[in-house]
């Protein structure tokens, strides 16, 4: 008996909060598809860069042995200049030299770059790229299925946060104080755009030029804006130091920031496009429906609800003869008897 009541409760307390039990399964089973992505690829690349790593160091000790008059410290300070310059795109190989990378169709296609879609993350940041066949492939299937779960975490995300951060405090000043909703949704918005640039691109901005020797201050909030409008260049990658200390727990901590930042662009976004003055600007680019068209659809809109009102007035009914007690109808003749009698 204590079972049965105990297990009704508890089916009574899921169904009550049965929003809240999805979003929780959905942010557990976002963050586990990201530990196994990240199981995988380690497991797959590790060896790869390993191998890379040792092949590397043998051919710099072999050339240093070749060539004694030269410096290992020399050496180094001419592959980073190298590599710095790579970076950028432009490589020292006699047979590299001939391609530009800023000619007019490569400067066309770096223009098409700076239009993402704001709803989705860059694919491919910095240097850390798949060098097996295998983390090829799992790249490819792992992407097709992370960019809408993705899409699906951020859009719940978004549609939990915007009801606490944006509705609700409008509608209290305009219930309360009796402002005017439209002058309200626009001063918040201002200011809620205005705590989103401070938090995330000012203040992170500032802590970045302080953590990375090399970038100053235009740099980071470069890399904040370049990162969290997604479009992700990967010309300026944290935590890629030489002496960075904490480096594991630096990398997590800018994970965490991408992820947040990127949730708070998506919430102030949002809540400009509720504005009423944005979506009158929107309808002016929309294509307008026909007045045929618009009458066809509002007549089969009227018939499917006439049809749906008739058919729910009639199931009550039938509901409502079915539930009376059951009486026996009289005949007239016995009436007209009992009336004369």
């Amino acid at each position: 008996m204590l079972q049965s009541l105990a297990g009704s409760s508890c089916v009574r307390l899921v169904e009550q909060h049965r929003s809240a039990w999805c979003f929780a399964l959905l942010v557990l089973g976002y963050l586990l598809y990201l530990v196994f992505g990240a199981v995988v690829f380690s497991s797959v690349e590790l060896p790869y860069e390993d191998l890379l790593r040792q092949e590397l160091g043998k051919l710099k000790q072999r050339f240093l042995e070749e060539h004694a008059c030269l410096s290992e410290q020399q050496l180094e300070q001419f592959l980073m200049r190298v590599l710095e310059a790579s970076n950028y795109g432009v490589s020292v190989l006699s047979n590299a030299s001939g391609n530009w990378n800023w000619d007019f169709t490569s400067s066309l296609f770096f223009a098409s770059t700076l239009n993402p879609c704001l709803l989705c993350f860059v694919a491919g940041y910095g240097h850390t790229v798949p060098l097996s066949d295998g983390g090829k492939a799992f790249c490819i299937i792992y992407s097709v299925i992370g960019i809408p779960f993705t899409l699906l975490f951020l859009t719940a995300v978004v549609q939990r946060i915007i009801v606490y951060v944006t509705r609700r405090p409008v509608l209290y000043f305009h219930i309360r104080w009796g402002f005017s909703k439209q002058i309200v949704a626009i001063i918040h918005a201002i200011v809620l755009g205005f705590i989103t640039v401070s938090c995330f691109f000012l203040i992170p901005a500032a802590i970045f030029s302080v953590l990375e020797d090399d970038w100053n201050f235009l740099e980071s909030f470069y890399f904040c804006f370049i990162s969290l409008s997604t479009i992700g260049l990967g010309d300026y990658v944290p935590g890629e130091g030489y002496n960075q200390k904490f480096r594991e727990l630096y990398k997590i901590g800018i994970t965490c920031y991408l992820l947040l930042g990127l949730i708070a662009m998506l919430v102030v976004l949002e809540t400009f496009c509720e504005l009423h003055e944005l979506k009158k600007f929107r309808k002016l680019f929309y294509v307008k429906k026909d007045k045929e068209e618009d009458q066809v659809h509002i007549m089969e809109h009227d018939q499917l609800s006439f049809s749906s009102i008739s058919d729910q007035a009639a199931s009550m009914k039938d509901d409502q003869k079915a539930n009376e007690p059951f009486v026996t109808s009289q005949s007239p003749t016995s009436n007209d008897s009992s009336l004369n009698n």
